[in-house]
Parts: structure tokens; C-alpha cells; sequence
């Protein structure tokens, strides 16, 4: 089963970015775990973009391996972080909150 961001009729409010590479387990889970809570996001592949790995790593705060997932602009971390915020019952909120106003603005693809 393939996962991507394109748009699906689903909650396209919250904006959802993951850096990932092509081969990562993690990434594949996390992927999955918005899907099941019906959630869009923007994949970024930074497998065999430096430049764009430079800027994951740069926007969260030196953060090189992936996933590295941002909702509304604000950090999450890595899918070990947001599996976390799932099983805390606190996931749902940071899909419910509004942008932060002082959040990166995240990359147009």
C-alpha cells in the first residue's frame, strides 16, 4: 500500500510536514498512524536531497534522522515523539491546535 500527501477530501486544515527517506520503517509508521486518524500531511524526501536534509536538520534544531515531523509549524520530533503524544491521548490536540505565530513558515514543495 502506497502512501502519499496529495490531497484527499480528509482534514486538510492542520498542515502536516514529514521529512523522510525512502527506506525508513519509522517513516512508513508515522505516515500511517495520520492516516488512520485521517489526516493529510507533505512528505519531503530527504534520501538523496542534501540540501533539503540540511534544512531538516536546520529546522529541528539538529535533528538528522527521520522521520522529523512538524505539525502547524511547531516540532514534533521523530515517530518514537508522536507515537508518544498518541498513547499520552495528546496527539489529537496538536492536530486541533492553531498555527503557533512565532513557528517557522514550512517549505512549499
Amino acid at each position: 500500500m502506497g502512501w502519499d500527501s496529495r490531497p484527499s477530501g480528509r482534514r486538510n486544515m492542520t498542515r502536516i510536514l514529514l521529512y523522510t527517506t525512502q527506506f525508513c520503517g519509522f517513516c512508513l509508521a508515522a505516515k500511517r498512524l495520520l492516516a488512520t486518524k485521517g489526516f493529510d500531511f507533505e512528505e519531503i524526501n530527504v534520501g538523496f536531497d542534501p540540501e533539503r536534509h540540511a534544512e531538516m536538520t536546520a529546522r529541528s534544531g539538529g535533528g538528522y534522522t527521520v522521520p522529523q515531523i512538524f505539525i502547524q509549524g511547531r516540532h514534533v520530533g521523530g515517530y518514537d515523539e508522536l507515537a508518544a503524544l498518541e498513547r499520552a491521548g495528546e496527539l489529537d490536540a496538536w492536530l486541533a491546535r492553531e498555527p503557533e505565530s512565532l513557528a517557522p513558515e514550512m517549505p512549499e514543495a
